[in-house]
């Protein structure tokens, strides 16, 4: 059984410096309990905390390393761009070859504007769809998270669903008074909003594919729903696809669902895990974006060199090679025979979600479709099989609220592993 004796003493001086001792609030563990494991380096499928315990990684650095940790094309990229500086501030031809390989592979994208994180790109695309349609309101979905901006932290997922807060301190009424929440999968909660505020919609967001209640998918029609009626009522369809882009096919959930949003937002993916985003979209819509329209937008660090090569280098595999996403669903598609054959021979309550190489294992007797059925799954049974596989050398999310993530780098033989490891952290439940 691992120990955790380094991380202990790096999180006892991490809380003298830091807010909680973490930078982001769901490493905290405070959803799970325990000391969070410090990790010293990644590389392949495998992390590697501070007392040099290996681990089978299924975050993913939740999402973006698709084709696991240090691969090593990205690596020696980067490693030649760096020789040519870190930052410019300024233009360059890389940005253009990175924006050009993006619109190769996402259907619908005609424009698109790098930033430097989802949430940046999130914030952009909402501030984008009030100035192109001059309207003000717009419609979320209880659980999808779309990062930390002020109107979208209300009854949002990932992080803020673990620590349940759903009122957030410091969001004044003015800038969430705009927000209008409604249950994911829920069509008619949607047409209702609609016509209770017509012509005042600017746009609808969401995750096509959830993935911080755990993996949700959309139900038969929903999807198709809000494109009906995004068309009709001239609203902007936003998808969020931090954690769907590339991931789910090489042009994302637009790919994979068959539908095409109007705009659509990027996190870390395209920077090969940097802290990097883009939004992109229709050219009528993305032509209203400084310089060419007066919704303004900027940054500083936006096409930073070195997260556009890291990026360029991940997608352009994902796009010459097809073979590689299909190897990443057969891989999946196994590991979830293998839990649910386990699970099965328990004989507890469960819900599997899965979608390409999305994943999430709930205790629940009911189907796990929207936030409020996320919630009412015995999350404090997770907790437990949490640590029952961490110490056996198993990292999965630290939350019953959020996606696993698998990577190409993960072996039949680690697979194998993980089911091996479920069979016994049961017992222990």
């Amino acid at each position: 059984m691992y120990t955790y004796e380094s991380s202990k003493t790096l999180f006892e001086r991490a809380q003298q410096s830091i807010p909680g001792g973490v930078n982001s609030p769901v490493r905290a563990f405070k959803s799970v309990g325990g000391t969070p494991v410090f990790i010293q380096k990644a590389k392949g499928a495998y992390l590697f905390d501070a007392d040099g315990q290996q681990y089978i990684d299924y975050i993913a650095s939740w999402g973006p390393m698709i084709l696991g940790h240090a691969y090593e094309p990205v690596i020696k990229a980067i490693q030649a761009q760096a020789e040519y500086s870190t930052s410019y501030g300024a233009p360059t031809e890389l940005e253009i070859e990175m924006a050009e390989l993006i619109k190769s592979m996402v259907p619908n994208v005609d424009l698109i504007r790098m930033v430097s994180s989802g949430t940046e790109a999130c914030m952009s695309a909402l501030r984008l769809a009030r100035g192109y349609t001059g309207r003000n309101k717009f419609i979320k979905f209880e659980g999808c998270y779309h990062g930390h901006a002020d109107p979208f932290l209300v009854k949002a997922g990932s992080g803020v669903a673990t620590f349940n807060i759903q009122t957030v301190p410091g969001v004044t009424a003015g800038a969430s008074g705009d927000t209008l929440n409604c249950a994911y999968n829920n069509w008619e909660a949607v047409q209702r909003l609609v016509a209770e505020n017509k012509d005042e919609v600017a746009a609808i967001i969401l995750e096509p594919v959830a993935g911080n209640m755990g993996c949700i998918l959309p139900e038969p029609g929903f999807i198709e729903g809000l494109r009906k009626i995004c068309t009709e009522e001239k609203i902007v369809l936003i998808f969020d696809e931090v954690m769907n882009g590339f991931r789910l096919a090489a042009g994302g959930a637009q790919e994979k669902l068959g539908i095409d949003a109007d705009l659509v937002t990027y996190g870390k993916v395209i920077g090969a895990g940097m802290p990097v985003g883009a939004f992109g979209g229709k050219k009528e819509i993305m032509e209203s974006v400084a310089p060419l329209g007066n919704v303004y937008q900027a940054g500083t660090l936006s096409g930073n060199p070195i997260a556009m090569i890291a990026g360029y280098t991940l997608l352009k595999e994902l796009k010459n090679n097809p073979a590689l996403l299909q190897e990443l669903d057969a891989k999946t598609m196994y590991l979830k025979e293998g839990l649910q054959d386990v699970l099965n021979q328990w004989g507890q309550p469960f819900v599997i979600n899965h979608i390409g190489s999305m994943i999430s294992v709930h205790f629940s007797e009911t189907p796990v479709t929207d936030f409020a059925s996320a919630q009412a799954a015995d999350n404090a049974r997770f907790n437990k099989l949490f640590h029952s596989m961490l110490k056996r050398g198993i990292y999965l999310p630290p939350s019953a609220f959020e996606s696993w993530f698998l990577n190409n780098a993960l072996s039949y033989s680690d697979l194998d592993k993980t089911v091996q490891v479920l069979k016994e952290s049961l017992m222990e439940l």
